[in-house]
């Protein structure tokens, strides 16, 4: 069993992360002045390193060794579930505020590339870590952190305290950003967005960067680093990311029986065959190409025993479904689809042009943020990535 030794620790931690690339010299006073531990609850679900799923409870009180080789190790800390109704030791329903995983973090703040005397607009506080390493780097006076959970925004400020740091904190709606502070150099969001709100543009100086998680309807994420001129944001993504929903934007998926209307499987639908395997589909950078190209569209998967399963795809005005029956081994699939959306053809046609383009990964698409909304490009923004429909 691992001991609390300098290999489980800060320092242990530290050297991991500069090892990796994440964390740069310029942030390691930051690093030891703003310690993780000081900004983790007693409780926390431990993931792993993609934050694709959380282990069971840790608790201090009971397990200190472990809680405290969890806070140090390069993993995301779940710290509540279900905007806080989820008070038990199991796992709830989704993730609604945690700790990042350090490597994101400090990879993060690598690309808000802050300099002396910026001021910073962050946008989900969640424990405060992130605030008190941009406040010790920056100055208390020139960040500024919003968090919509009055809650966690109270829990951030007891730690930023204890840790003798008070950035200015605001309780509200992360989406219009916080007009009284502005303008701001950086503005940072340690949550992700499917539309980057307008207010975040305007209230960014000429030259100024947003750094901010952002992802499909249908899946996928990455982070976008956008620089502001002349009241347009427009930049190139700089790494696979998975974060939690900006609150006000998540999604309002419809339930399957919302398709089908109550009539057994395979209801209206036209049935047919694929050579394109559900699975070839499925991967973080496959999943947001497609998205890219199909508005209105998400997925669910229905599994099965045997390791086949059931790749659902629907259209989110409910008209439109189609199923793909993924069998291990198989060379086709069958397919059935139903509705205007012909969303299995529309997959195909999305997955076909990833694969034409070479098969990009998220370093090549960009995305732009003007007065006329949000195009992503692969790229170029002169190359806008087409709708597949």
């Amino acid at each position: 069993m691992t001991t609390r030794t300098e290999e489980v620790g800060p320092s242990g931690l530290a050297s991991a992360l500069i090892t990796s690339g994440a964390l740069r010299h310029d942030w390691l006073p930051a690093f030891g002045a703003v310690p993780r531990d000081m900004f983790v609850p007693d409780r926390i679900w431990p993931g792993i390193e993609d934050g694709t799923r959380q282990n069971p409870v840790v608790d201090r009180m009971k397990d200190p060794e472990g809680w405290f080789r969890a806070v140090y190790s390069d993993i995301p800390l779940t710290t509540q579930w279900d905007d806080g109704s989820h008070t038990g030791d199991g796992l709830g329903h989704t993730p609604s505020s945690s700790s990042s995983r350090p490597h994101m973090v400090f990879s993060m703040l690598k690309d808000l590339d802050v300099r002396d005397g910026h001021r910073v607009l962050e946008i989900g506080t969640g424990t405060g870590w992130n605030a008190g390493l941009l406040a010790h780097r920056l100055g208390e006076g020139n960040v500024v952190s919003v968090e919509c959970d009055p809650v966690v925004a109270e829990g951030a400020g007891e730690n930023l305290r204890t840790a003798g740091l008070s950035p200015r904190l605001v309780v509200g709606d992360g989406r219009k950003g916080h007009l009284p502070g502005a303008p701001y150099d950086r503005v940072i969001a340690t949550c992700s967005v499917r539309e980057v709100p307008r207010a975040w543009v305007e209230q960014t100086t000429t030259g100024g960067v947003i750094v901010t998680p952002w992802g499909t309807l249908y899946g996928g994420e990455a982070i976008a680093r956008l620089t502001v001129q002349g009241g347009t944001a427009n930049g190139r993504f700089t790494r696979s990311s998975a974060f939690m929903r900006l609150r006000q934007q998540r999604a309002d998926r419809p339930p399957h029986g919302a398709y089908l209307k109550g009539r057994p499987w395979p209801a209206d639908g036209s049935r047919g065959t694929t050579d394109l395997s559900p699975a070839d589909v499925g991967g973080w950078v496959e999943q947001f190409a497609v998205g890219l190209r199909m508005a209105g569209a998400f997925w669910a998967v229905e599994r099965y025993e045997d390791g086949a399963y059931t790749l659902w795809t629907y259209s989110t005005d409910t008209l439109s479904w189609a199923s793909a029956d993924y069998v291990p081994g198989a060379d086709s699939f069958e397919v059935v689809q139903s509705g205007p959306r012909r969303l299995w053809d529309e997959t195909e046609a999305a997955h076909l042009w990833w694969e034409g383009q070479g098969r990009p990964g998220f370093d090549r698409f960009g995305l732009t943020v003007d007065g006329d909304g949000q195009r992503a490009w692969l790229d170029s923004p002169d190359h806008p990535v087409p709708s597949a429909g």
